[in-house]
């Protein structure tokens, strides 16, 4: 007996009936339902004028382009965002803020904190706040899903850097909280770019001697970082302790997301019994879900307080998305969990915010810097776009103030000029 052929195969094949129109299953969803289509129209009601003053301010400072340049809003030199692998960075090609004085005007204000004496094993996130500058150049101010523009909806400025004192933590302290509380006082609300996590306690122990109010801390991390001493000294296992000593930054408003593995000492869990902090490890995450453990974080952090800080270490990340890090350690967050419970977070709002132990000696292709980026202006965006930007301003009810040095303005404030340049 032969075998069919195919062509009979096909022809002996049972007919198919054909479903009535109305039961046919449809393969597309309502477009109007997907977040892409809404956002695609969104985009068309987020204010330019900004993006226009940025183009027109590099034509009058970098000069007009060469005449074969058809795009006549290219400058000669280099100047602001574009293009984005050239310039001087500073984050996000904000404004640099050289007078610190003007940090007031913006709503946030980027300061790093270089500052690598507090870490207990690899060094190198006194390179942080460079690495995380660098990469940043890579993005625009733009997020297509939130439809937010930063540059249009927000003002940031760059202050650059806390003169920090290597081989001297507390004297470095005491400079980090001397920033902080300058630029806290000043209303624009403070992202500081470590730097190891020992500066947790300097930062927030400067926006508290700014105000009366009561301050909670949503702290992501793999480690509790709450014992009192490590090595005899204060250091990046001990920020909690200090903080949470603090008249107005209470232990119970204090809440640890992503602790676990096998780098929690022992002694910080008895500081954390003995204070009633409130930790959730990422068994907790993965039990109860994205949603439901930002629902507690925030319950638990907003109990009472007045304004909530956030302090990202970037070790809560699993160390495969995260080498450049002093303490990586396997079984930490996804980038996208850690994304979404940063901007569920920050859409309650932030009063300030930190972002510590990236390690760029220890990077690869600077995805630990790029990914610390990202943390930042998701919690930016997702502010912006709960319209709570600049919410903790009415908050400052103990600003300080602190003393300038002189300077001979008679060269018109510039520097590196000789008096054979000055004008008379």
């Amino acid at each position: 007996m032969s075998l069919p052929t195919d062509r009979q195969t096909r022809n002996h094949r049972p007919s198919r009936r054909t479903a009535p129109t109305e039961s046919r299953r449809q393969h597309h969803p309502d477009l109007t339902k997907l977040l892409g289509w809404k956002a695609m129209r969104a985009e068309a009601d987020i204010p330019g004028a900004e993006w226009d003053k940025e183009r027109r301010w590099a034509l009058r400072m970098g000069l007009t382009a060469a005449d074969s340049i058809e795009d006549r809003s290219i400058p000669t030199f280099a100047r602001g965002e574009l293009p984005h692998y050239a310039g001087i960075n500073t984050f996000l090609k904000a404004p640099y803020s050289e007078d610190v004085t003007e940090c007031g005007l913006y709503d946030a204000t980027v300061l790093g904190a270089p500052f690598d004496g507090g870490t207990t094993y690899r060094p190198g996130t006194r390179f942080g706040p460079q690495g995380i500058r660098k990469i940043s150049a890579l993005y625009t101010p733009y997020n297509y899903e939130l439809s937010v523009d930063l540059r249009e909806q927000m003002s940031l400025c760059d202050a650059g850097d806390i003169f920090t004192i290597p081989g001297n933590i507390e004297k470095t302290f005491d400079q980090i909280s001397r920033a902080c509380a300058h630029v806290f006082s000043s209303g624009s609300m403070p992202i500081i770019l470590g730097g190891d996590h020992s500066i947790g306690f300097p930062t927030v122990r400067g926006m508290a001697e700014c105000t009366s109010k009561t301050i909670g801390i949503v702290h992501f991390d793999r480690h509790a970082d709450i014992q009192e001493k490590d090595l005899d000294e204060r250091m990046h296992t001990t920020p909690w302790f200090h903080a949470t000593n603090l008249p107005n930054v209470p232990a119970k408003n204090l809440v640890q997301i992503g602790i676990g593995g096998w780098q929690v000492p022992r002694e910080a869990v008895a500081v954390a019994r003995e204070r009633e902090t409130n930790i959730i490890t990422m068994s907790d995450v993965e039990k109860f879900g994205l949603d439901k453990v930002a629902e507690m974080a925030l319950e638990m952090a907003w109990d009472g307080a007045d304004m909530v800080y956030m302090s990202f270490d970037i070790d809560c990340i699993d160390c495969g998305f995260v080498p450049g890090t002093g303490w990586p350690e396997p079984g930490g967050f996804l980038p996208r969990e850690a994304l979404s419970l940063v901007s569920k977070i920050a859409a309650e709002g932030l009063c300030g915010m930190e972002i510590v132990e990236v390690s760029p000696p220890y990077d690869t292709s600077d995805i630990t810097a790029l990914m610390a980026t990202r943390v930042i202006v998701d919690a930016l965006g997702s502010m912006v776009a709960a319209g709570k930007m600049g919410a903790h301003r009415e908050l400052v009810d103990k600003p300080v103030t602190f003393e300038k040095g002189d300077y001979d303005e008679a060269r018109d404030g510039r520097r590196w000029s000789t008096s054979a340049v000055a004008k008379d």
